[in-house]
């Protein structure tokens, strides 16, 4: 090509049925368009961009009402290759703008020239061109609506082109002229050919027409059909041109003629290589999508739009990668749920539908939405295709396409695109801080991202095998990025939960309940660094289990901040403890319209916020509603016995609590109460006396009593430990002796022997760290002075630390 030719960038020719790309550093590819049917395809893209040229700019070109033009280039160009019916051709256009025309790389619809198609891995024969090019390619080709109502862009914008640089050209004309003579020559092709058929049916006998099975429609004799088809584009041309006659009136004042050269050089550019062409395989219409009713919604819609992200598809073929796919899915929610705009349906409700062959519909009415999201995920060695689809249910259409193809290194770049087109195009105003949040970019190492995604995905299947698997996976990817703070917030989340669920911390292969536990702080110190929601959660039930009230809310607060859609049960857990059932209940209620199908956790805590508010027969229902939902969560027995007591069921209770004990450390009521922190003394009362009632024995000193009132600061407790001795009795009853130093050196003496360490205060609590106890791991407690100790039953101050109670008194 001359250099003249190439000062557009994109150029289509219909005399050699090529179109040009020169985009500048990024793509330089002629494409030939080598078989009928692949012409047609190369006609209706410059339709649509003398449409939009015709409109000044560029936008999406419906095709409902230009079906005989599309008809005339079928049964012309095309070669009648397809049917030129309209319930078969703009399905047909519509499923290769989709699919086909936007693959450079398998290129179905055309040949490259100068490139040679290779083997890529196995997969079939494919053109060599980087990401970027055949990105540059696909995001060319936009469409709205769906099979039965496209509207079709040729976006030139999105790879930084603008109108002006698009040219089609026929035979020495330029743009419209160009496609108006294109147009005028195809019209004189078929008048020809019909002039000739009349000559040609005379001689022949007359054959009945018959409708192809199932279509009855009335014969249309093709003379007839063609002359009318040549009315109808005149009439449409002349609306057309009324309507934009201001535009052409600016633009038609002489004829715009391509330069000579410009046609000179496509005409004779041959191409280095030969490859034939692929083959066309004909595809079925599907059927146009039912629509959602807004009165069979189980939930009316909310006041903003309203979304549901299905569970993406992976396509990679292989079961182990489903772990990807699906935390593509999860990301892409919880990204989503960060917009204030948006009403997003959490993921526990979402990935109902995995694998499940269910209606758009349908899914739209269970879960009350608007738009839903579908998509697939494709990973193969360090490539990664992203194909993503957004639908208005309420309407049947397609809202937008789009297929998301780099390397694995660019993919939270991919997963960003995604969201903010989906922002796009529901028209949703971001704050502030939403439109300067740039993208998470949470480790540099991929492959200690995958590691991530395979260990959280084995934490959500909750048992104990799987929670040693999560662990496994989560302890490898801080192993690759030793900053990865997201993996560090979810291995600590591992080992809270491992330690708070009956039976989960067998799976993680610690020595001791204590080590396991002391774990989860160490990590969570670790992820605080770059703090995470998931991080934040686990800080709220820690100090919640230190009965550090107020930091436990500041906690759970920041975790919801960050995720929105992420944290209902545990802010429900944290209100009721503080004594804040009423906004208990509210924020569980609030995320049950979220996620619709939501576990039994929410309706125990409903009952329990029911309980902190001495409601115990709507306690009892609701949480045992929950136990049959959800057998296995045995602390829900607890809740039982201690509401069947306070109702004078005692049979019930004594059963219930019989089921407790047997998977909760529930020696005694002291031992019980160190896993229910209620702030509020009566209520902790209220609960104590409930379980002492179904059988619970008391123990030598009962249920402490923890005031706020009561709690020690910083200067108090150095008093209290440095440069003294100290006696005490942990929860299991074991007697110890300790003599702290006044520069924190520690000496512990026990039955079963001693061990050294160091002691420190900081923020008003006291932390500890033995060399050998518990595997060397520190651990804090807060400091309470209890007005009903004594020094000769070493209880005078009780210390609640990390592992549990600790009764302590000086002893000098």
């Amino acid at each position: 090509m001359t250099e003249k030719a190439k000062t557009h960038p994109i150029t289509i020719d219909l005399n050699q049925f090529k179109l040009h790309i020169a985009l500048k550093n990024r793509i330089e590819v002629t494409l030939h368009f080598n078989s009928p049917s692949r012409r047609f395809y190369l006609s209706v893209i410059a339709f649509v961009v003398n449409e939009m040229k015709k409109l000044g700019k560029i936008t999406s070109i419906p095709l409902e009402g230009r079906h005989e033009l599309l008809a005339l280039l079928n049964d012309t160009v095309g070669g009648s290759a397809g049917s030129s019916d309209k319930e078969n051709l703009l399905p047909r256009i519509y499923r290769k703008w989709q699919h086909a025309l936007p693959n450079l790389e398998e290129a179905p619809l055309f040949k490259v020239l100068g490139r040679r198609k290779e083997y890529d891995e196995g997969t079939g024969k494919t053109y060599p061109f980087t990401e970027a090019e055949k990105d540059s390619w696909a995001n060319l080709f936009e469409y709205k609506g769906s099979e039965e109502n496209v509207r079709l862009k040729f976006a030139v914008d999105r790879i930084g082109a603008s109108l002006d640089d698009v040219d089609i050209i026929y035979e020495d004309c330029l743009n419209g002229n160009a496609w108006e003579r294109f147009i005028s020559s195809l019209r004189d092709k078929v008048e020809v050919k019909h002039e000739k058929e009349d000559i040609y049916e005379i001689h022949q006998e007359p054959v009945a027409q018959v409708s192809p099975l199932g279509k009855w429609r009335t014969p249309w004799p093709s003379q007839y059909r063609w002359a009318a088809l040549i009315v109808a584009i005149g009439v449409v041309a002349g609306a057309a041109a009324i309507a934009i006659w201001g535009f052409y009136f600016r633009h038609t004042s002489q004829p715009e003629v391509a330069p000579k050269e410009k046609i000179a050089s496509l005409q004779h550019e041959k191409p280095s290589v030969v490859v034939p062409p692929s083959t066309e395989v004909p595809t079925t219409p599907t059927p146009p999508l039912e629509v959602a009713s807004k009165e069979r919604m189980a939930f009316p819609l909310p006041d903003k739009p309203s979304i549901a992200v299905l569970p993406f598809v992976n396509m990679s073929g292989d079961p182990n990668q489903e772990y990807f796919s699906d935390g593509i899915t999860e990301d892409l929610i919880t990204d989503l749920s960060k917009i204030s705009g948006l009403f997003v349906i959490a993921s526990n409700s979402s990935f109902t539908y995995k694998k499940k062959q269910v209606k758009i519909r349908q899914i739209a009415e269970d879960l009350g939405v608007r738009y839903v999201l579908e998509g697939s995920v494709q990973k193969s060695g360090e490539q990664v295709r992203i194909n993503v689809q957004l639908v208005d249910t309420t309407t049947g259409h397609h809202i937008w396409a789009e297929r998301y193809t780099g390397k694995m290194r660019d993919i939270f770049a991919l997963q960003d695109r995604i969201t903010r087109k989906i922002v796009s195009a529901l028209a949703v105003k971001l704050t502030t801080d939403e439109r300067e949040r740039t993208i998470l970019k949470e480790t540099e190492n991929i492959e200690a991202y995958e590691l991530f995604l395979k260990g959280r995905g084995h934490h959500l299947h909750l048992t104990p095998d799987d929670f040693g698997k999560a662990r496994s996976s989560l302890e490898k990817a801080i192993e690759l990025d030793p900053n990865y703070a997201r993996a560090y917030a979810a291995l600590a989340m591992v080992y809270w939960q491992g330690t708070q669920i009956a039976g989960m911390f067998r799976g993680l292969g610690e020595k001791s309940w204590h080590e396991a536990r002391l774990k989860s702080n160490y990590f969570l110190s670790k992820a605080m660094k770059k703090p995470t929601s998931i991080a934040h959660l686990v800080a709220s039930e820690i100090y919640l289990s230190r009965r550090q009230y107020d930091e436990a809310v500041a906690e759970i607060n920041r975790a919801m901040a960050l995720d929105p859609n992420g944290g209902h049960t545990s802010m429900g857990y944290v209100l009721n403890m503080v004594n804040r059932p009423g906004e208990a209940t509210d924020i569980l209620k609030k995320g049950m319209r979220i996620d619709p199908y939501y576990p039994a956790n929410y309706i125990y805590l409903l009952g329990m916020a029911h309980f902190c508010m001495g409601q115990f027969q709507d306690a009892t229902s609701l949480a045992e509603t929950a136990r049959k939902l959800n057998p296995e969560r045995k602390s829900m027995e607890g809740l039982l016995a201690a509401t069947y007591a306070q109702l004078g069921r005692e049979e019930e209770a004594q059963a219930a609590l019989t089921t407790y004990r047997k998977n909760a450390a529930a020696k005694d009521l002291k031992m019980v109460m160190y896993f229910w922190p209620f702030r509020d003394p009566a209520v902790a009362d209220c609960f104590a006396e409930g379980l002492v009632k179904a059988g619970l024995p008391r123990g030598p000193f009962g249920a402490p009593k923890i005031l706020n009132e009561n709690r020690l600061k910083g200067e108090e407790i150095r008093s209290l430990i440095f440069g003294r001795k100290g006696a005490g009795r942990i929860m299991v009853g074991t007697e110890l002796s300790f003599n702290f130093t006044e520069d924190g050196k520690a000496t512990l003496h026990e039955d079963t022997g001693s061990d050294t360490g160091k002691i420190w205060v900081e923020n008003d609590i006291v932390c500890v760290q033995w060399e050998n106890i518990y595997g060397g791991l520190p651990y804090c407690a807060t400091v309470f002075r209890d007005p009903e100790g004594t020094p000769e039953r070493k209880n005078e101050y009780l210390w609640v630390t990390d592992v549990g109670f600790l009764q302590y008194s000086p002893l000098n």
